[in-house]
């Protein structure tokens, strides 16, 4: 057991704004469907669930009935696209690699506990850069469990090398909020992700509207109750 505070973050919607990039891959397939696109404004919330509840959610607004035969060779296509393209527009949110900085001047370590692929997280935090900052980047793939699943988060944690009673959870929807309170994780929201229930409804411990107030909102949460 180590004493290292461990920060574990969601990915799409938290650490890094990927909407663009998800939204013009599920474009791609739909348009290789002949489906209409779907605006970027009206698909951000449609983010979260993983690259084939995206895809799901695209084909339904069309109003079609696929198979699961065609999902599946969907969900190629839209992996295969997305790989290509996974950083062409998708950017760390503002003033993330500050707030990094400073938790890590403070002894912090960081981990991803993503529903995205693991291979296709990695790729994404590569090419921006953000990989080496990272203890673990763990996907949905990486232990055959997915958020909410609370042997999601604690194996992450472990794999960090931390223990959950020195983490913390930060996400922008339901997913993060019910895999910290199942794995008994303090969580932090944050109010500029992709959510169809708005964050401040799902009451996590603490809720913040720019990457420059996580470093505080860390402090509070760390603070020996005697301090509070």
């Amino acid at each position: 057991m180590t004493s290292a505070r461990i920060i574990v973050f969601d990915l799409d919607g938290t650490l890094v704004d990927t909407a663009p990039d998800l939204i013009n891959a599920l474009n791609f397939v739909l348009d290789r469907e002949g489906m209409p696109a779907v605006p970027l404004h009206a698909a951000r919330n449609m983010i979260g669930a993983g690259a084939r509840k995206l895809i799901e959610r695209g084909v339904e607004v069309d109003g079609r009935i696929t198979s699961v035969e065609d999902i599946n060779r969907m969900m190629g296509d839209f992996i295969d696209y997305y790989a290509a393209h996974i950083a062409d527009a998708s950017r760390p949110f503002e003033g993330l690699e500050d707030a990094l900085d400073e938790l890590s001047a403070r002894g912090c370590r960081f981990a991803v506990c993503t529903n995205k692929l693991e291979w296709l997280s990695k790729l994404l935090l590569d090419q921006l850069g953000l990989s080496a900052r990272f203890s673990a980047i763990c996907g949905a793939d990486t232990f055959g469990v997915s958020k909410p699943d609370p042997v999601f988060l604690r194996e992450t944690i472990a794999r960090a090398g931390g223990h959950p009673s020195a983490a913390i959870m930060v996400g922008d929807a339901g997913p993060d909020v019910g895999v910290a309170r199942r794995a008994g994780v303090p969580v932090i929201g944050v109010g500029f992700g992709y959510t169809e229930v708005p964050i401040a409804e799902l009451k996590p411990d603490l809720l913040i509207h720019h990457m420059r107030d996580l470093p505080a909102a860390v402090e509070s949460l760390t603070k020996p109750r005697n301090q509070a």
